[in-house]
């Protein structure tokens, strides 16, 4: 494999490594339901994009042609994770989810 191919996946992995990490990070970090929601819902769908676009490179660098596997998992990742966060925090609302005090918003018994 060409040596530029190894540090374009590299890349790819690291970056996407360091949107999971930040992800995480948020998750265990941020106060309420509402605010853990943001941090695995945009940093760890970009990581996980980083990843399997690492492996589309590195496996469409062993076969001839494109691998198609990684780009569709990629377009259903991005289309399913905006929806259900969505849907995640409508339902929280709906069942009054406790705010955190400094949380900005609209308290739900107005």
């Amino acid at each position: 494999m060409p040596l530029w191919i190894e540090i374009l996946v590299s890349l790819c992995l690291i970056l996407g490594s360091l949107f999971i990490l930040i992800g995480a990070i948020g998750l265990y970090r941020l106060p309420d339901f509402f605010t853990r929601l943001h941090g695995p819902t945009k940093a760890t769908t970009l990581g996980v994009g980083g990843v399997i676009m690492a492996s589309m490179i590195f496996f469409s660098s062993q076969e001839p042609g494109l691998s198609m596997h990684e780009l569709l998992i990629t377009l259903f990742l991005f289309i399913t994770a905006p929806v259900s966060a969505h849907m995640l925090s409508k339902a929280a609302m709906q069942k009054k989810v406790k705010l955190f005090e400094r949380t900005r918003g609209q308290p739900w018994d107005s």
